[in-house]
């Protein structure tokens, strides 16, 4: 199998070093060769501002097949320290308290949920809800039915309002490199596993121009508020455009709703994350134990986006220390494709063998990116059930918290030249910090 390698500098590869040496050793184990970090060519950013939106995922890939049938229930393959839905809820408090939060110790999923999570991506997933359905069963978290789980097929629309709110669409066409479907299965399986009693919707867009996926917000939206109210959650990034603050209000204000976007792979500043009318989720690092599996500690991922906006205006709840201009992210979860979660995606990866339904093989996926920080952001905040009016009232609340309600990063560093780092108040590198718990959320 050929695998493509994304270009990092050379600085961000010696950091990320101690984290290779950790995950890859348990995962050649399993798949008998060296792994790298795959990023698909739908995350990679080319075209200019305000034009067409990208998705968050880089994936682990070995040039290799497996060497063993997945087993048929937690982790899909041994000797591997990925994390499951259990040890993400372990480890952000989700859940009782397992010593180490290991996913082969920590079994107990979060659960409850009510109302409504609407996915928005780009392109049809055609094996969405199969998928889920398998990902579910793996890890013992109860399958979606036709009762909490839905495609919506968004329209295209030359604007977000008007016909985007009423018309429905046809079904979209696929992306034939595979990445906006990796991204969709792991938007669902994230948010699902977070929240498993929530309404799910994936709303998918006719295609990636920021035009379609501004419709299938719109659709989205109503469908949220429908519900009574939840979340949006948003995993795909453009780049910042002049009149992007026109948007704010006609694409991300209706009652009811949070809306969440993920602030991007890259050391920079990204829309609809710029927005203040969005939670803007950034990314870290877990620390696994090379031997145990247990959870050590975390700390900034360096690849996450975050910064100033170049047009957005400083929301009175953000520091004033900051400067004049919005800035990004507010939050951030795990999201280094080094302590990647597992996905379960059947549709086939430019470049990679196809999944392989007999044996098992290609089918699972390690991926990481800043697309699963949101999500799981989306999920954990549907769980604890405040439902709030507005994201500016969500913004507001995750802002006015204390520092307990939230876990604090102190290591680690982002952005340009690494010029930035974490620390014990917000940063440009985690916002606030990662979730701890429900409280304030």
């Amino acid at each position: 199998m050929e695998v493509k390698r994304s270009t990092v500098p050379l600085v961000v590869a010696a950091t990320l070093f101690i984290g290779y040496v950790s995950s890859a050793f348990a995962q050649i184990a399993a798949f008998g060769g060296n792994p790298t970090i795959t990023k698909p060519t739908s995350s990679v950013v080319r075209h200019g501002a305000g034009k067409v939106a990208y998705t968050n995922v880089q994936y682990l890939a070995s040039p290799e097949a497996p060497k063993a049938r997945p087993q048929t229930s937690g982790p899909p393959y041994s000797g591997s320290y990925y994390q499951t839905p259990a040890s993400i809820a372990c480890i952000y408090g989700l859940t009782s308290a397992v010593s180490g939060c290991s996913p082969y110790t920590a079994t107990a999923n979060p659960t409850g949920g009510s109302k409504a999570i609407a996915i928005v991506d780009a392109y049809d997933d055609p094996n969405a809800l199969s998928d889920l359905s398998v990902f579910s069963t793996q890890f013992g978290i109860t399958p979606p039915t036709s009762a909490n789980f839905e495609v919506v097929y968004a329209p295209s629309g030359s604007t977000p309002d008007g016909s985007c709110a009423t018309s429905s669409g046809t079904e979209p066409a696929v992306d034939p490199t595979g990445g906006w479907e990796l991204e969709e299965a792991l938007d669902i399986e994230m948010a699902h596993s977070m929240a498993p009693n929530a309404m799910l919707y994936l709303v998918e867009a006719q295609s990636n121009s920021l035009t379609d996926l501004y419709c299938a917000v719109t659709v989205a939206s109503n469908l949220v508020k429908a519900a009574g109210g939840g979340e949006v959650s948003m995993s795909w990034i453009a780049s910042e455009y002049s009149t992007e603050t026109s948007d704010d209000q006609l694409v991300f204000s209706t009652a009811n709703v949070v809306y969440f976007a993920a602030a991007g792979d890259y050391p920079a500043v990204f829309y609809p994350s710029t927005s203040p009318n969005v939670v803007s989720v950034g990314g870290t690092s877990l620390g696994m134990s090379l031997t145990t599996g247990k959870f050590t500690g975390e700390s900034a991922w360096q690849l996450a986006g975050g910064g100033p906006s170049a047009y957005e205006s400083r929301p009175s709840y953000q520091p004033a220390s900051v400067g004049s201009y919005r800035v990004t992210p507010d939050v951030s979860a795990n999201a280094d494709p080094w302590t990647a979660v597992w996905v379960y995606d059947t549709y086939q990866m430019e470049g990679d063998p196809p999944c392989d339904l007999s044996n098992g093989w290609y089918c699972w996926w390690e991926v990481g990116g800043t697309s699963v920080a949101t999500p799981l952001w989306a999920g954990i905040v549907n769980v604890a059930g405040s439902f709030s009016a507005s994201t500016s009232v969500e913004l507001k609340k995750l802002y006015g918290n204390p520092r307990s309600y939230f876990n604090g990063i102190t290591t680690g560093s982002c952005g340009w030249y690494a010029g930035w780092f974490a620390s014990s108040t917000w940063n440009f590198c985690t916002g606030l910090g990662s979730p701890k718990g429900y409280k304030g959320k």
